[in-house]
C-alpha cells in the first residue's frame, strides 16, 4: 500500500511558475515509476510526465520544455516544476505511483491539487 499526498497547487498568472510536490509513504520500496496526470473540466485525465527508477523521463508534447519531473532518491517525494504556465494548463493535477508487489502491478493515486492559470 502506498499513500500519496499532493501539494503546491494554486493560482498563478500566465507565464508564471509553480512547483507541485507529491509525498509518498507506505511501501515506497515497491515503486518503480511515478507520474503526474491532470484533468481539466469536461476533459479526460491526461498523462503529463513520468519518471522511472533508473531516472528516465517522459513528457506530454504540450508540456515539453516547460515542465520538469524529478524525485528524491528514495521515492519519498516527486516534484513537477511548471514554468511558462499557460491558461490551458489549468486543471486538477494528480500524482500516481506504479508499484510491483506479489508479482503484480498496482497503481495508487493521490487526491489531486488544483492549478489555475489566469490570463
Amino acid at each position: 500500500q502506498v499513500e500519496l499526498v499532493e501539494s503546491g497547487g494554486g493560482m498563478v498568472r500566465a507565464g508564471g511558475s509553480l512547483r507541485l510536490s507529491c509525498a509518498a509513504s507506505g511501501s515506497i520500496s515497491s515503486i518503480f515509476a511515478m507520474s503526474w496526470y491532470r484533468q481539466a473540466p469536461g476533459k479526460q485525465r491526461e498523462l503529463v510526465a513520468t519518471i522511472r527508477s533508473e531516472g528516465s523521463t517522459d513528457y506530454a508534447d504540450s508540456v515539453k520544455g516547460r515542465f520538469t519531473i524529478s524525485r528524491d532518491n528514495a521515492w519519498n517525494t516527486v516534484y513537477l516544476q511548471m514554468n511558462k504556465l499557460k491558461t490551458e494548463d489549468t486543471a486538477v493535477y494528480y500524482c500516481k505511483a506504479d508499484t510491483l508487489a506479489l508479482s503484480r502491478r498496482w497503481e495508487y493515486w493521490g487526491q489531486g491539487t488544483q492549478v489555475t492559470v489566469s490570463s
